[in-house]
């Protein structure tokens, strides 16, 4: 049986969803953020939390870096800050992980469907995410409509960060991929930006070897940003917990979320300590950058563009 009920968490109001195995909290007045998503039957809470009592709900095109950085936030259209590359938008300001984050989304609750959306204040577009939960499986579907009578290129990014752990938490990555690029300029073991190495055992500046699908401890203090370097063959990646025996499994269409980054904060950043898979419709983070080199995301005039995720907790 689903169940929607309003709550509260860390003193915003909150909308949340869940059956006897899995329970989902959405904070719409936070950019319609995923603050959390926790397993019943292990509790298991898979999304990272802050030590944070209270929230603050941030400013339009607030610096992301000062404000809480937990739980699964929506990034569009483009994740670090940007200037849009052409059309009646040429170099207007696209904030740091974009604009949805810091925007109050409506709500509207339909046959066991929470239903969120956006209106940006400077471009053309609207946003919308319907949630639907079966049993230990939460699918997102995703609708940009484009109101303008020219093309809206875009970059979205699932920003879902995790809990983890040194000993227990494993990457999975999609099937038959085996190369990563650098997006962390100055990552401690991949060197130069845009440098390309093999996947999952890396060798590194140092001339070691180092395991990439495993988690450091958060003494490492760094960070890692890696994406895989083309478009995929296929939709599919996850984090293993090997003390629990579960998995949550991520399944996105890839003829319109062609590429997955993987964001590793091993408490480098802020102290603080997750990882994220980022599946995304464009690359390297930068609108501007991602258009000039062809991989971005493009709407029609006066059209749509439409995806999913889903995300689904398997034990094994």
């Amino acid at each position: 049986m689903i169940i929607i009920n309003q709550g509260t968490y860390k003193g915003l109001k909150s909308i949340v969803l869940e059956n006897d195995l899995l329970r989902i909290e959405f904070l719409p007045q936070y950019g319609g953020k995923m603050a959390s998503l926790s397993h019943k039957e292990t509790d298991r809470e898979f999304l990272f939390q802050s030590e944070q009592e209270k929230l603050e709900i941030p400013e339009y095109a607030a610096d992301f870096l000062a404000y809480d950085s937990s739980g699964f936030d929506e990034i569009f259209p483009s994740v670090d800050a940007s200037f849009y590359p052409d059309g009646d938008w040429k170099a207007t300001p696209i904030p740091d992980h974009g604009e949805v984050w810091t925007l109050p989304w409506d709500l509207k609750v339909k046959d066991e469907v929470i239903k969120l959306s956006v209106v940006s204040p400077r471009f053309p577009y609207k946003l919308k995410k319907e949630i639907n939960l079966e049993n230990k499986k939460i699918r997102i579907d995703y609708t940009v409509t484009n109101f303008s009578r020219q093309e809206f290129k875009f970059i979205w990014c699932a920003h879902a960060l995790l809990n983890c752990n040194p000993k227990h938490t494993k990457i999975i990555f999609p099937p038959g991929e085996d190369k990563i690029i650098n997006l962390e300029t100055s990552s401690e073991h991949l060197g130069d930006w845009g440098k390309i190495y093999d996947y999952p055992i890396v060798t590194t500046e140092n001339n070691t070897e180092i395991d990439m699908s495993r988690v450091e401890s958060k003494s490492a203090n760094n960070c890692e940003k890696f994406y895989i370097p083309h478009k995929l063959e296929e939709g599919k990646c996850g984090v293993e917990y090997e003390d629990t025996q579960e998995r949550l499994m991520y399944k996105f269409p890839v003829d319109k979320v062609p590429y997955l980054g993987v964001w590793k904060t091993q408490g480098g950043y802020r102290g603080d300590y997750n990882i994220a898979l980022e599946p995304c419709t464009g690359i390297y983070d930068d609108l501007y950058v991602a258009d000039k080199i062809n991989k971005v995301a493009t709407i029609p005039a006066q059209d749509t563009y439409k995806w999913y995720l889903e995300m689904k907790v398997e034990n094994y």
